[in-house]
């Protein structure tokens, strides 16, 4: 992590972040692989002693999931790689499918114990459908190509693994209730996506909350924010808008976000009413 630029994203880390298929993800989970087997560990055995999920490691040896570097630092000791590992690492190709002020970001999120996310313009990428995601992608402007939008799919979609593979992570998501109400493609994605959404609430680490259009003034009028805390405690914080976002790390600053969530967090329907607001929204099963 640099911090040369404080409060703008910078991109100098060799790997961490989104995911795609490559020759170098490959390799690289051939050689984890290689070096698991050589220790005598299945995934299983392997997978509590670095301090990630099964499907997770299967992911990366499958070279489907880009390593973060935390992953490659414990799997490098774990397994007494001879440095190979580490080697390995530095070779991963960059990712197509991930914005690039995104990628930093995208790697402290991957390892992020908490995470606070809230959201006035469309469905956090987290809580995604890829049929959601790619109406987004399609309609984006400049167009883009068909390859360039399965790349982007594809990161998604893996993305959206985290609240699956990090069931110990706490995440909090406020959404605006207008941008769950926008027909974002057919009615058939909205109501998947709403039913995903309802889906993911019954997770014990997961909160979701919906801002209501009742609402007058809130704490979020500035724009959609994102918080997280890393393994070591520290916080940071995220700011999107119009092909550009922020990388906030200056406590200051990111404990006036703090306190906005906070206030948001109150504001919102409970978890309970906007569960009842969702299946509403969705109508009969």
């Amino acid at each position: 992590m640099t911090d040369e630029v404080p409060g703008e994203v910078t991109d100098t880390a060799p790997y961490g972040g989104e995911p795609e298929t490559s020759d170098s993800l490959k390799a690289f989970g051939e050689v984890v692989k290689a070096f698991r087997r050589r220790a005598g560990l299945t995934q299983e055995q392997f997978a509590p002693m670095v301090g990630y999920s099964v499907p997770t490691i299967a992911s990366i040896e499958q070279g489907r999931r880009l390593p973060s570097a935390d992953f490659v630092e414990r799997a490098e000791q774990v397994l007494d790689a001879f440095e190979v590992i580490r080697a390995a690492a530095k070779h991963l190709a960059r990712k197509p499918g991930l914005a690039s002020w995104f990628r930093q970001w995208a790697k402290l999120e991957a390892e992020a114990v908490t995470l606070y996310t809230y959201e006035n313009r469309l469905v956090p990428g987290l809580l995604q459908t890829p049929a959601y995601a790619r109406t987004l992608f399609e309609e984006q402007i400049p167009a883009l190509g068909d390859e360039e939008i399965e790349s982007k799919l594809t990161a998604r979609v893996e993305r959206t693994k985290l609240l699956t593979d990090r069931p110990h992570t706490i995440y909090s998501f406020i959404v605006e209730e207008h941008v769950l109400r926008r027909q974002m493609g057919s009615p058939e994605v909205m109501r998947e996506q709403i039913t995903h959404i309802l889906d993911i609430c019954a997770r014990r680490n997961i909160d979701i909350q919906i801002m209501p259009q009742t609402r007058g003034h809130h704490a979020g009028l500035d724009g959609p924010l994102q918080l997280l805390e890393t393994p070591e405690n520290k916080w940071y914080a995220y700011c999107e808008g119009q092909r550009a976002a922020h990388l906030l790390t200056d406590p200051k600053e990111i404990s006036i976000l703090q306190k906005r969530y906070a206030r948001m967090r109150a504001q919102a329907l409970s978890i309970e009413k906007s569960v009842s607001l969702l299946r509403e929204m969705r109508g009969a099963p």
